[in-house]
């Protein structure tokens, strides 16, 4: 994908002394008394201000937190625990600057944080007015939010048209590079796992997959639709009825290419939800009407073990059990360590699956872990993200 890099920007010189407005992706969840329970995000962000400060460059960094009310941030919205973590992990004081739009007083080698961009009026809308009032306070405007990176808004895609440079920074070139070598031009066999409650809110992903992969492992509420549209008993599992036309599509669709949709052979059944309900272990074609699939079972698991192992390209959402229960995780940690056992060149994304890598201590052993939840299955399902679109439209002239 032809986008203009802030790295090679860095490398030839042309941020020093110029003014760099970096749009990062520091939306961190927070506790009660406004305290950050875990800086991913903010950790992430690192690398690209570094880069900046260490090109010579003024700094001015922004991200939404949260939803709040544009025209009316209230303190719970406020980015101050971001700017305090920041100046831990920089080594240096990152002033936060309220009331921005108008102007921004950096000098270079200074960073500063500007306070909640989803607090400006037309920020969600992309209005033009304050895209380019943004616009106007830098040389350099740098997207460096992936997760950001399917919403047009006046901080992610308005200034990245008016602004006199647009660039991608590391993290969102990162991204780039690994959907590229995961979908553009992968090493095959291509594999994806695409799991979750519903097929409903995967089915163009599914669709978009089916004429691309080699094989497309289902598991979760997902795979109990798949099951039923094979004329398996799924007893009173979680599943969609009325979308096995379109499951049976998606076979079908593999099938013409002679690829396919592995089905259970074996699954783990439980007579209710909950973490310490017993656990049993059955055929696929034994469910009995009162059962509940909640995952997939060692049979299966190890199947689908093996053809992870052959793989060429793992493409990795959602994990294949309810594998927040001890007693139904054996499904997702045998998929978890066969995709870290594998030479597969892997991708992963989607919070369940950052969830799991985390549980399992895998993060090492994936060849990359997408940073956006929604972005990342846009682009499972085969859309242009906006912010790739104006960079690449930018880069082209």
């Amino acid at each position: 994908m032809n986008v203009l890099r802030f790295s090679d920007l860095c490398d030839e010189g042309r941020a020093r002394g110029r003014r760099v407005f970096i749009r990062a992706d520091l939306n961190v969840p927070q506790d009660d008394q406004g305290r950050i329970t875990e800086d991913t995000r903010i950790r992430a962000s690192v690398p690209c201000i570094q880069m900046a400060l260490a090109g010579g460059a003024a700094v001015m960094v922004t991200s939404h937190l949260g939803r709040p009310t544009e025209g009316d941030l209230q303190p719970a919205d406020s980015l101050a625990p971001v700017a305090a973590r920041l100046s831990e992990l920089l080594g240096r004081p990152v002033p936060l600057k309220t009331g921005w739009v108008d102007g921004v007083d950096v000098q270079p080698g200074e960073v500063v944080l500007l306070e909640n961009c989803r607090g400006n009026k037309g920020e969600k809308k992309n209005d033009p007015a304050l895209a380019q009032k943004m616009a106007a306070l830098c040389d350099i405007f740098v997207h460096d939010a992936f997760g950001t990176a399917h919403r047009a808004e006046a901080s992610t895609y308005g200034i990245a048209q008016h602004a006199k440079i647009a660039c991608a920074g590391p993290l969102l070139a990162a991204e780039i590079d690994a959907i590229t070598k995961a979908l553009a031009n992968p090493k095959r066999p291509l594999v994806a796992i695409v799991a979750g409650s519903k097929v409903s809110t995967k089915l163009t992903i599914l669709q978009a997959l089916a004429k691309n992969v080699d094989q497309l492992i289902v598991g979760g509420g997902i795979a109990n639709t798949f099951m039923l549209a094979a004329g398996l008993p799924i007893g009173k599992s979680l599943a969609e009825p009325d979308l096995l036309d379109q499951a049976r599509a998606v076979i079908a669709a593999m099938k013409a290419r002679g690829a396919e949709v592995p089905i259970p052979t074996d699954v783990v059944v439980a007579k209710t939800f909950a973490a310490d309900a017993p656990a049993t272990v059955k055929a696929a074609t034994d469910v009995a009407a009162d059962d509940m699939i909640l995952d997939i079972g060692p049979q299966t698991a190890q199947k689908l073990a093996r053809q992870l192992q052959a793989a060429g390209t793992i493409v990795w959402n959602g994990p294949v059990g309810v594998f927040e229960f001890d007693a139904f995780a054996n499904g997702t940690e045998t998929i978890a360590r066969a995709i870290a056992a594998s030479d597969a060149f892997s991708i992963a994304g989607g919070g369940d699956t950052l969830a799991a890598i985390a549980k399992y201590g895998i993060e090492q052993d994936v060849g990359y872990i997408s940073t956006g939840g929604g972005a990342f299955l846009e682009v499972l399902e085969g859309k242009t993200l906006p912010a790739f679109e104006i960079l690449q439209k930018r880069a082209n002239g």
